[in-house]
């Protein structure tokens, strides 16, 4: 049960807000006693009050039940912690550009890790004018395909999907670009630097 709902989240989250056990039960509907057996690891929130709890310290319920407080602090991103997820479910592509609690078709996504391309997923990078051509020599089939290429700057992403039975190529601007990613729907995530 060390994963479900951290009592010294709930705690820091709470004196956060300047609230007293007092004012977070009486949000929630429980005793400020119900609230310190949560705090000191006495006892777990009912899942009936996972959302209502949530709300009332400013976190969703899955940074609630991971344990994890995850808060933007406006630092500067950098693009080298650039991290993909992708749904076994559904097929969603997520990016982050750092340390993310994501979830997908009810499933917490993995970061994908980058492998250096290897000969069946070497990414063919060109420069055409003011953009990058990049392709891969890959089958493109209904079982095995390339399920998207994706161009990180420190700017921003450029993500282009790929389906099964069409082209594994796509056409980025060229503007800072400094990783390449491709993702094989059976070998995972391919990773090479821009040229």
């Amino acid at each position: 049960m060390d994963s479900y709902v951290t009592g010294a989240v709930i705690k820091k989250l709470r004196e956060e807000k300047k609230m007293t056990q007092d004012a977070l039960a009486a949000k929630i509907g429980v005793s400020a006693k119900t609230v310190s057996k949560w705090e000191t690891g006495r006892g777990f929130p009912d899942i009936s009050l996972l959302e209502p709890l949530a709300g009332a310290i400013g976190i969703s319920v899955i940074e609630l039940l991971g344990g994890e407080n995850i808060r933007n602090a406006n630092r500067a991103s950098d693009m080298r912690k650039s991290v993909f997820r992708v749904c076994p479910v559904c097929g969603n592509v997520i990016f982050s550009s750092g340390e993310a609690l994501v979830s997908c078709c009810g499933i917490t996504l993995p970061a994908a890790q980058a492998d250096d391309c290897d000969e069946e997923h070497l990414l063919n990078i060109e420069t055409v004018e003011d953009e990058y051509f990049v392709s891969v020599n890959h089958p493109m089939t209904k079982e095995h395909y390339i399920s998207f290429i994706a161009a990180v700057s420190d700017e921003g992403i450029q993500l282009v999907k790929m389906y099964p039975e069409g082209g594994a190529q796509a056409r980025f601007s060229k503007r800072r670009i400094r990783y390449f990613y491709a993702l094989c729907n059976r070998h995972g995530l391919f990773r090479a630097d821009a040229v």
